[in-house]
Parts: structure tokens; C-alpha cells; sequence
């Protein structure tokens, strides 16, 4: 594709060179540039691309975009200046790979809870419908059957245009997609086309980022001014700022609740471990989930899938046969009588929503043991507020490691251990070491209780000093019952 054509949707502020060269591939990293490729110089959060424009040169790179033009240029080369590359870089990256949004009916998920289990229930859904089907996601992409490695929430720009492009070959007619904070304000979803847009809920993540929980607002809020006039908007009335992330939008507007008037209501009727009975839109439905959380994401799927034209009944119907999400509320069954329970919750509200959840069925009959902790390089201000969510709704309480990065697992933890009073310690136990930790929260247990190991869920690493070294909560949790 000739240079001109990718940048009939940017406004350069000058172009130096022919803007008829043919553009065999298009690249943020300098490292994977071919022969006749662009190169898109992008100033990141780390490094700024700028710095590896002649590397992408000396590989084959033909054209490149940036903010500041190069000192020394090659009249081999054209440089194409540009007021902000993050903002183009989705729309260059559309044009290169055919449009491949257009051709799709692309859904995204946003919100600070929820994402992952309402876009992987949606694309289990659909699939079940007799769809072809593609999921982006936190845990892994998926077309149809095809898994896909993720390594981030939201891909880049490039790279979501290219799998976007495999699923509309693969024959794809829906696409479920999280859509990160992060993805939004740097303008990963930039030049595609929506269907249809859901928000779950807004509480606090990311101020390592965003800096203020406004800034982090107002980034999901930029998904649904982008939304154009024949989308629908479906967000939860029952956070407050459901209503303000519809203020500019153009799509059309439906809500979804379990406590007040709505498009889209359900009612808990019954819980057990094993599942729930709920009232949807006055039919009562079976599921195998648990947590009025999760009443709140199953209603998000089920108004998203009548806005996508199926018929109510026979998404309940789907939906009595959906399972949990890998390493959310994923319960496990000990030996001895107690249930222990993996799930991501690494926010304060998510580790609330899955405490109540347990207490809900245990119903006061039984103890409940929690093993949490909090990544490293990320807000620190989450810290004591995890801490304290545990200890307000556990009878016992066990801080250990989480992802420490590269920060000291012990410095996390007594960040954590700050938020508590006097009283509050007397019932939680420190343990850097996660595997022992689990160990003695499941020594502690006794039948009937529960033992929830929070904060890692679906993932099967734990990142120390830049490495990954395997570690899977339940994994280690099968082997501790095995020698029990």
C-alpha cells in the first residue's frame, strides 16, 4: 500500500520524500522492521522511539512518522512529521490492515471490574449461539479456537489491526474485547469501529498511571465519546459513574441493575457454592456463578446479547450453561471439608465484591481465611486499603507476595500492614513466601470453612526482578491437598 493512502485520516504537519512509496509493514518496534516498512517513532512511557529511527532505517524501514524530524535525513527515506504519533498510529494501522473493524461486529468492554468475565461469558456465548467468534482479553486472545498469548490487556495499535484482520479471514462475525485504561488514553483503540460498548464499574486502579482517579475516569469515558451514532452504550446505573460516562456519547444509551429501575434488571433469588438462581427480566435462570458481582456482569452479557439482536429466552438458556472465567471465584474442594477459592481480585472493591460473595453462601457458618498481597511498581496507595477490605470480612488474614516486580516483597507488605490498627494485626500473619503462605492458611482451615488466595487468579507466573518464574495459586493448591 503506497504511504499517501495510509495517511488520508492523519494531518501531517509536513512530509519530506515520496509519499508514493510502497509500504510493505507497518512497526512501533524498531526491532521487527523489514524491507519497505514504516516506522512509527513513538515518545512511550519508557523509552522514546525517536531515539531508533536510523536502527529502523539500517533494517529496511523506507518511511518513517515522527513529532520531531531527524538532523540528518536520507534521501532514500521519507520522513512524515506529525503532531502526535500515538494518535495516528491507530489510524495508520486500520488503513494498512483493510479496515478489519468494519467488517466486524466489535464489542468493548470497559470499566475497572468485570471486563475479563463479561468479554470471555459473551464470546463462550456467541460460540454457543453457532457464531464465529474472537475474544481479546486479559487471560488470552482467542480466535475461535485459536489461543493467542496476551501479554498486555489491550494490545497495541498495530498488533490489535492484525489480529482484528485474522479474525474478519478466519471467517470472525463478533469480537469481544476488554478495553484498558491504559489502551484508551494512548489511543491503542484508535480508528476502530465499535458495534457496541459496556462499562462495569469504576473504583480505584492505575493512579501509578493516571496520577488521579479523575484522570483514570475520564480515560474510560473517551471510549464512549468515540463511540459513533449507530453503537449502543450499555453501562451499570448502580455505580455512580455510569451516567457520566454517557454525558457526550452519540450511541444509543441502555442501563442494567440489580438494585434500581433499569433497561436491563435481575434479582438473586437463591446461592450456593455450586451456583445461583436469579430472576432476569422476570424469568428465573439457573447459573454456575456466584456473588451479587457476578448478577451484575451475567445481566451485562445478557443486555448486550439482546442488543446484538438475540431473543431474551434463549440467552438465558445460553447462559444457565456458561462456567466461571479460569481464576475468578474458581473453586477448589480440600480433602479435609474446606473450599478454597483462586480469584484476581487486586483492587480493594474486587476483593470486597469476592468477600461478600463467600459470605453470602457461607451464611455465617463457617471461617473465612484469605491470602493476599499487591504488585510491585504500581500504586501504592491500594496497599493499605487491600489490607484493611481483608481484615474487615476475614477471620484471619495472611499478607504474602504477589507480583513484587522490582520492589522488596517485604516493603510491600508492611505498606500493607500500615493501614492496620493494633487490633486489626492481631488477626493477620505476614508470610513473603507465597506457596507457604497458602500452605498455612489451608493448615488453618477447617471443614467448612474457606480459604480465598486473591490477587493472582489466572496467571501462572510470579515476576521477581524482571523474571517470570512459574507459579500457579492453583496448582500449588492441588499439590498441598494431594500431600494432605
Amino acid at each position: 500500500m503506497k504511504l499517501k493512502d495510509l495517511l488520508i485520516n492523519c494531518k501531517p504537519i509536513q512530509i519530506q520524500g515520496n509519499e508514493d512509496v510502497e509500504i510493505t509493514a507497518v512497526d512501533i518496534d524498531s526491532r521487527k522492521v523489514g524491507k519497505g516498512g514504516l516506522f512509527v517513532a513513538m515518545k512511550g512511557t519508557q523509552t522514546d522511539g525517536h531515539q531508533f529511527i536510523e536502527k529502523a532505517i539500517g533494517l529496511g524501514a523506507v518511511a518513517v512518522l515522527c513529532e520531531d524530524m531527524p538532523e540528518h535525513q536520507l534521501p532514500t527515506v521519507t520522513y512524515v512529521q506529525l503532531p502526535s504519533t500515538e494518535e495516528a498510529v491507530g489510524e495508520v494501522a486500520t488503513r494498512f490492515y483493510g479496515d478489519p473493524s468494519h467488517r466486524l461486529k466489535l464489542v468493548g468492554v470497559t470499566g475497572t471490574n468485570g471486563k475479563t468475565t463479561i468479554a470471555t461469558l459473551l464470546y463462550n456465548m456467541f460460540r454457543k449461539f453457532g457464531h464465529r467468534v474472537g475474544l481479546l482479553s486479559t487471560v488470552c486472545n482467542y480466535i475461535e479456537d485459536e489461543a493467542i498469548p496476551a501479554s498486555h490487556t489491550t494490545p497495541d495499535a498495530i498488533e490489535l489491526n492484525k489480529l482484528l484482520a485474522r479474525m474478519v479471514e478466519a471467517g470472525c462475525e463478533y469480537v469481544f474485547m476488554e478495553c484498558s485504561s491504559h489502551a484508551i488514553a494512548q489511543h491503542r483503540i484508535g480508528g476502530l469501529h465499535f458495534t457496541g460498548g459496556l462499562f462495569t464499574n469504576l473504583t480505584r486502579d492505575h493512579l501509578d498511571y493516571h496520577k488521579t482517579f479523575e484522570a483514570y475516569r475520564d480515560a474510560k469515558k473517551k471510549f464512549f465519546d468515540m463511540l459513533p451514532k449507530t453503537a449502543f452504550a450499555i453501562i451499570n446505573s448502580d455505580d455512580k459513574n455510569g451516567s457520566f460516562m454517557v454525558q457526550n456519547t452519540k450511541a444509543m444509551v441502555k442501563t442494567y441493575s440489580v438494585r434500581t429501575m433499569a433497561d436491563y434488571r435481575a434479582r438473586l433469588l437463591e446461592c450456593h457454592f455450586e451456583g445461583m438462581y436469579l430472576e432476569v427480566d422476570g424469568r428465573e435462570v439457573g447459573v454456575q456463578f456466584i456473588g451479587k458481582f457476578n448478577v451484575s456482569n451475567l445481566l451485562a452479557v445478557y443486555g448486550c446479547a439482546v442488543m446484538l439482536g438475540k431473543r431474551p429466552e434463549d440467552v438465558l438458556v445460553v447462559m444457565s450453561t456458561l462456567k466461571s472465567v479460569s481464576g475468578r471465584l474458581q473453586p477448589l474442594r480440600s480433602p479435609e471439608g474446606f473450599t478454597a477459592i483462586v480469584d484476581y481480585a487486586h483492587t480493594p472493591d474486587a476483593l470486597a465484591n469476592v468477600l461478600n460473595a463467600i459470605h453470602e453462601v457461607l451464611n455465617g457458618k463457617g471461617k473465612v481465611i484469605t491470602v493476599c498481597g499487591a504488585g510491585g511498581n504500581r500504586d501504592k496507595g491500594k496497599r493499605p486499603l487491600m489490607a484493611q477490605e481483608a481484615v474487615r470480612q476475614s477471620d484471619q488474614v495472611i499478607v504474602t507476595s504477589d507480583n513484587p516486580r522490582f520492589e522488596e516483597p517485604q516493603a510491600i507488605i508492611d505498606d500493607m500492614l500500615e493501614g492496620l490498627n493494633k487490633e486489626q494485626k492481631k488477626k493477620t500473619l505476614s508470610i513473603v513466601d507465597r506457596r507457604e503462605a497458602i500452605r498455612t492458611a489451608c493448615m488453618l482451615a477447617k471443614k467448612g470453612d474457606v480459604v480465598l488466595v486473591a490477587g493472582k487468579g489466572h496467571e501462572d507466573y510470579q515476576e521477581i526482578k524482571g523474571v517470570k518464574h512459574h507459579f500457579d495459586d492453583c496448582e500449588v493448591l492441588r499439590e498441598i491437598f494431594n500431600n494432605q
